[in-house]
């Protein structure tokens, strides 16, 4: 089965509308190695973007930037036209950004479904006097959770899982279980860590769909992968960065061919 090709929108020169998140000139040291360096980039609103670069390249870093994990020690984060730069992944949460990581880890005696519902946000039943005070509202809050994420668990196929603990699933699978976990919070922009990294083929196609399904409903993604041919289905536009720095931006196809990508890979630039 092969998986539709996603059409991103192109952004209309000269538009208004803030972009969905954006980097400008990000910088981040550890203990004065520059692991990122004066790296800028945008996703605007319903676009899907590849962030690409060898081992070492600074991806993860800017991720965990964009997500709030890390501080830049320079430059600034924006999302919606909000800067961001200095809260914490939670307020990223509550601003619309969510991420998946590279190597999901579930809690692995939970159910599948009680995975998902960690994810639900503003929940009035997490503070203890609402429980006394508000009870209706609490009751109706986890039942309208509980829907969403049998849903969510139905749009990542893992529905007949539900009750399963955690543990069970394949990489792929669980895979799945972070991107509904991740949706339970209704983020506009998603930030997808190598979602095809030990992934068998038909569970990757799986994951595709899903990926373009979101992206048709106008959620934008940037999306960290080493499978050239899925950033090629998936994304219109791909930044390239190499020792922390921007490389080359482009369709897959001409970011593909450009001799500083080809050297930055084949020469194993970290």
């Amino acid at each position: 089965m092969t998986a539709p090709t996603a059409h991103p929108p192109t952004p209309a020169t000269g538009a208004t509308v803030p972009a969905a998140i954006e980097a400008r000139h990000l910088t981040k040291r550890f203990d004065g190695l520059t692991v990122v360096s004066d790296m800028s980039l945008a996703v605007d609103n319903g676009e899907m973007v590849g962030l690409i670069g060898p081992n070492g390249a600074g991806k993860t870093t800017m991720f965990n930037l964009l997500a709030g994990t890390l501080t830049p020690s320079a430059g600034e984060i924006w999302i919606g036209g909000r800067e961001v730069s200095g809260e914490p992944p939670e307020r990223r949460i509550s601003h619309g950004v969510g991420r998946t990581f590279q190597i999901p880890r579930p809690f692995a005696e939970m159910t599948v479904l009680e995975n998902v519902l960690v994810g639900a946000q503003g929940q009035q039943g997490e503070r203890l006097f609402a429980n006394f005070l508000r009870p209706g509202l609490v009751r109706c809050q986890e039942r309208a959770a509980l829907d969403k994420a049998r849903d969510l668990l139905d749009f990542v196929t893992l529905s007949p899982l539900a009750h399963e603990p955690a543990r069970v699933l394949s990489g792929g699978q669980r895979k799945l279980l972070e991107l509904a976990r991740v949706l339970m919070a209704d983020p506009q922009v998603i930030l997808l860590d190598e979602p095809a990294a030990g992934v068998n083929p038909a569970l990757l196609e799986v994951i595709i769909e899903r990926i373009v399904a979101l992206n048709a409903k106008g959620k934008s993604i940037l999306l960290i992968e080493h499978n050239m041919d899925m950033v090629s289905r998936l994304c219109s536009r791909v930044v390239a960065m190499a020792l922390g720095r921007p490389l080359a931006e482009g369709a897959p196809a001409d970011v593909a061919a450009n001799p500083a990508v080809i050297e930055a890979y084949l020469g194993g630039g970290v």
